[in-house]
């Protein structure tokens, strides 16, 4: 199997630093909408904290994720998850169904396939359904800043297993959603002034059924 994000390492199946600048936007955008049917589907669920998060929210969570680490973590610190072991390279949607919920945080940096995995995830969306996809945020004047202030090496080290592989800008990221059929709404940028954010959240949605997305 080939990983979302090969080798990536949990040290242990609570929050890190970067779900903490996340979450909170992630939930204002969960509570703009009603939810009659409140499951959602964690696309590189990690170690299930983020769809434990969810789960806080009132929504029936299912997700998977490669990592056999971070799956283990996960379903041993929340029982009460659908946590599983699989990653695009497997038919989610014919395993699991279509969800008006689809959540993937920090996961599409790491992938060697991402149309894969923006296909995927659009499968997995219902039609009408939200998608929130978070990734780090690069642009011109945060990468001036990091040239700038010679931290080129540190912030896009090539000597971290697992690391990230793609750096996405907006531009970027929401070519390959629209590719895949998603109608990208807006954009947040989080963790720091929008300049200089350390990520950054695209909010679409899937307007179109399977006979109109073309493989």
């Amino acid at each position: 199997m080939t990983n979302l994000h090969s080798a990536y390492e949990f040290p242990n199946a609570g929050a890190s630093c970067t779900h903490r600048y996340i979450w909170p936007s992630l939930r204002r955008e969960i509570a703009k909408r009603d939810w009659p049917d409140k499951r959602a589907f964690d696309l590189g669920c990690g170690n299930g904290s983020t769809a434990n998060m969810l789960s806080e929210l009132g929504f029936s969570v299912l997700g998977v994720d490669p990592s056999e680490a971070g799956i283990s973590q996960a379903t041993t610190a929340y029982p009460h998850l659908d946590l599983r072991l699989a990653s695009t390279h497997d038919d989610l949607k014919g395993m699991f169904g279509t969800f008006p919920l689809v959540i993937s945080v920090e996961v599409v940096e790491h992938v060697y396939a991402p149309r894969l995995f923006a296909r995927t995830a659009f499968e997995l969306l219902q039609p009408g359904g939200l998608a929130l996809i978070t990734t780090p945020y690069h642009g011109y004047w945060k990468n001036l800043a990091v040239a700038l202030a010679n931290g080129s090496d540190r912030h896009f080290t090539a000597l971290w297993d697992g690391g990230h592989i793609k750096f996405w800008s907006v531009d970027t990221l929401t070519t390959l959603l629209e590719e895949a059929g998603f109608s990208v709404e807006y954009f947040l940028r989080v963790g720091r002034i929008p300049p200089l954010a350390k990520s950054m959240i695209a909010v679409a949605k899937r307007e179109r059924d399977d006979t109109e997305f073309q493989h």
